[in-house]
């Protein structure tokens, strides 16, 4: 039996290694801490359908490796991608101090409209806490991206972040900041219905399109 979805998002997890990236995944994947979790080599995939504002959603996501000597080949998965959870360690100061540098890969070599939701993952281990809530809202406020801080072991904020990115996602779609017809936006129509939609919007807006 074939899914039907009315979009297809494609997402990035993006940030330094031993962030807890391929464990978000996971959680949200499976519903389960992954514990023997290793440093990811090169790329992981994952994909869900998830329901958000009445829209069912797929999303495909690439986990990338944190690791400096993998950086050239995750670069080329950047491309064309509509959102993405960037990672940092709530107790690992140097993950907060690379987020400048992953945010610039993510809309230099992704989109400039790439939604970005910042995490500050193990909230979990409160007690070990090297980066404070106010610092990060600041840092996320700074660079105009949502802010969550969230536990891959216990799940708390896990699919709340996706679902949030998907949401704000979705809304650029409706007011037509966001383009799914556009090459490389990163957002697909599903089924016949979403086409439908898009059809519809076409010839209520059709300066919208006479451009393209």
């Amino acid at each position: 039996m074939s899914e039907t979805y009315d979009y297809l998002f494609k997402f990035l997890v993006i940030g330094s290694a031993g962030t807890g990236k391929s464990c978000i995944l996971h959680q949200f994947i499976e519903n389960k801490f992954k514990s023997d979790s290793s440093h990811t080599i090169g790329v992981e995939f994952g994909s869900k359908i998830v329901n958000v504002a009445g829209k069912s959603v797929k999303l495909q996501i690439w986990d990338t490796a944190g690791q400096e000597r993998f950086r050239s080949v995750t670069r080329s998965y950047y491309r064309g991608a509509a959102g993405a959870l960037l990672v940092f360690d709530i107790t690992n100061r140097e993950s907060f101090n690379n987020l400048a540098e992953w945010l610039q890969d993510a809309r230099m070599l992704a989109s400039p409209d790439i939604i970005i939701l910042l995490i500050g993952n193990k909230k979990d281990l409160e007690a070990e806490r090297e980066v404070t809530f106010l610092q990060a809202s600041q840092f996320a406020q700074e660079n105009h991206l949502m802010y969550l801080e969230a536990s891959a072991k216990s799940g708390e904020n896990v699919e709340e972040a996706f679902l949030k990115c998907c949401k704000t996602i979705l809304a650029k779609i409706q007011t037509g900041e966001l383009d799914p017809d556009r090459i490389g936006s990163g957002i697909q129509y599903g089924d016949s219905a979403s086409r439908r939609l898009r059809q519809d919007r076409s010839r209520r807006h059709p300066e919208c399109f006479c451009h393209m």
